[in-house]
């Protein structure tokens, strides 16, 4: 029996390597298996050259639980181990760089140690009192050996009476540990990390992953059903995907896998980090926001990449031209991707524009280059529902009669439809086009778009009519007098807690509400990017809603009200006709709202009784 010492350059590796590790401890699975499917794949490789004689068999990669003596076992059937080897790879390699190794992480206790210098196959100590490593070499008439660590620097290797080729890897499990001697557990972490490894991998009798998943086949031979069925073995709870993007890139990198335009019905389900990250099909991370630009976050499915680099935990990327390339490679391909389906299908892209619209927005306002590809797909839909327009299409259908007195062409826009059907109507009936733009990115695109496309400006359709266009064509005087025009200011004139209201009187067309209340686009478009965006947003959430109260003094109702006797009830009719104003903003709130339940009640009371008297 050979006896000594792991050759390392300080004793305390051990206590440093559960100190770091044991926040993630759970990975030692996925290193001791992934090591499996190396010692098979390069037994694979040789037989291919003819270097490893005789037949390959079963090469399924075993894993063993037993409860009783507190261990597992992880068996593969590749190239196996010499004792000399055994010596070189375990003894020796896994050390060659521990100085380095502990100049640079100690002291980082968040870090995470595993798959640099070696490692892996000590991340088993994390877990274990006792390892051994039972192993015999592909190599024709090899001795099979036996190697035992307890943790220490001091390790045994002596000869084994193991008959197949192949290695076994027993972890005698500690009682820290014995979490990990529940078969659900095991279960949920190969599930995790080792579900698309090419070998298979049998727990419990049964084979645990897709040794073939769909990102490593070409795409002249999947099919769309072949596509949805991966996205629902990724995501099985999820409705089918929008559509889909095969990656397979060889120079000057290499990178395949399928991105996913998910389905979604509203902006508050937007999830982020569903893209996972692969290298050779071994599970690394589904934090990729240093490959994938911010915008594509949105999308879901896989990335397999052996060119990322990797620190030692092979969970954070490292800093290196590749990853920028990639990010930028992924963009163009979408970008590529959805120009493609505008054009050739155009109708099925305007159906899919709910779901498509936040990814394009958020990669217009976050990716200059991918602005500029979106131009052309970016559309805007019609309050009809009906019609979408990109850019273009809008500035040729309104340019005549939609621009601002800069001469930059007003996009009117409602950010809900519901609540701002008045407003719409007016629009419409004047010849203007009206967009809805009234998700949970549409204020901040906005914005945006306006420093980007210098010529635009946009407008929502009941924002401030002083200066905006529609209040310019419509060119028609107030038929009141002076004297009557301050008499409705003055009982107008009233403030609203939490309002600065400003009135105006108007000679606006008879069909026009008698009165409108408006807001600032600015200052509306701030407190809108306010409410969503937290503390950040508190300045301008807590500032009063500036309102201006547009009576058109065209409308034949001013007439009866200036003639009303009764000042009491004439103030509450000016009062009901305000607080509607209000109400068709959303500014009616509290006491205010529940005054103008009453003041209503009354009115209409008051003239049930006036018809009673009347008839008798």
């Amino acid at each position: 029996m050979q006896k000594g010492s792991i050759r390392v350059q300080t004793e305390n590796i051990f206590p440093i390597i559960k100190k770091f590790l044991y926040s993630d401890h759970d990975i030692f699975i996925r290193e001791l298996v992934s090591n499996a499917v190396d010692a098979t794949q390069k037994l694979r490789t040789l037989s291919s050259l003819g270097e490893a004689k005789g037949e390959l068999g079963d090469l399924a990669i075993e894993i063993q639980l037993d409860t009783e003596k507190k261990t597992i076992t992880i068996s593969d059937r590749g190239i196996g181990m010499t004792a000399e080897e055994v010596d070189k790879f375990i003894n020796q390699v896994a050390f060659s760089g521990a100085e380095e190794f502990l100049n640079k992480y100690k002291g980082q206790n968040e870090a995470n140690i595993i798959g640099h210098f070696g490692l892996g196959f000590y991340s088993s100590f994390m877990v274990s009192e006792k390892v051994e490593v039972i192993t015999r070499s592909y190599k024709e008439d090899s001795q099979a050996v036996r190697w035992e660590c307890d943790g220490s620097p001091e390790y045994s290797l002596e000869e084994s009476d193991k008959a197949t080729r192949g290695t076994d890897i027993v972890l005698h499990i500690n009682e820290e540990s014995k979490e990990f001697l529940d078969a659900g557990r095991i279960r949920g972490i190969l599930q995790k990390f080792c579900r698309f490894l090419p070998v298979p991998i049998v727990f419990e009798g049964k084979t645990v992953n897709n040794t073939h998943p769909a990102w490593t086949k070409k795409p002249g031979d999947l099919t769309t059903q072949d596509y949805q069925d991966f996205y629902k073995e990724l995501y099985p709870f999820s409705e089918a995907p929008l559509f889909w993007i095969h990656l397979n890139v060889d120079y000057p990198f290499n990178l395949t896998g399928i991105l996913y335009f998910p389905k979604i019905k509203q902006s508050f389900e937007i999830q982020k980090d569903k893209i996972q990250l692969y290298s050779n099909q071994v599970f690394v991370t589904d934090e990729v926001k240093d490959i994938v630009p911010e915008f594509l976050m949105l999308l879901h499915g896989v990335i397999d990449s052996p060119d990322i680099p990797l620190n030692v935990s092979r969970s954070y990327l490292q800093g290196d031209p590749n990853v920028k390339k990639i990010g930028n490679h992924i963009t163009k391909k979408v970008a590529d991707k959805l120009e493609e389906i505008f054009e050739k299908e155009r109708k099925e892209f305007e159906e899919k524009w709910e779901s498509l619209g936040l990814f394009v927005k958020y990669g217009m306002m976050t990716d200059d280059k991918f602005l500029d590809r979106a131009a052309k797909f970016h559309i805007m839909e019609d309050t009809g529902g009906s019609k979408f327009y990109t850019l273009d299409e809008y500035r040729k259908e309104t340019e005549a009669i939609q621009k601002n007195k800069d001469g930059k062409l007003v996009i009117l826009y409602t950010s809900n439809p519901v609540q701002q059907d008045g407003y719409i109507r007016q629009a419409l009936a004047k010849g203007y086009k009206v967009v809805k733009l009234e998700t949970i990115v549409d204020a901040a695109f906005i914005n945006q778009m306006e420093q980007k496309w210098t010529d635009v400006h946009f407008t929502r359709v009941d924002s401030e009519i002083a200066d905006n266009l529609i209040d310019k064509a419509e060119g028609i005087d107030a038929v009141l007098s002076k004297e009557e025009e301050n008499r409705l200011k003055e009982l107008f004139d009233r403030q609203v807690a939490d309002l600065h209201v400003t009135v105006e009187i108007k000679g606006l067309s008879p069909d026009a509400p008698p009165v409108l209340a408006t807001r600032p686009e600015f200052m509306r478009r701030m407190k809108d990017m306010a409410a969503v965006s937290g503390p950040m947003g508190s300045f301008y959430a807590n500032m009063p809603d500036e309102v201006t109260m547009t009576v058109n003094g065209n409308h034949p109702i001013y007439q009866t009200i200036l003639k009303q006797e009764d000042k009491e009830k004439q103030e509450k009719l000016v009062h009901n006709l305000a607080d509607l104003a209000l109400l068709s903003q959303g500014l009616l709130k509290g006491g205010n709202l529940t005054s103008f339940i009453q003041r209503s009640v009354d009115l209409m009371s008051g003239e049930t009784r006036s018809k009673i008297i009347l008839e008798v």
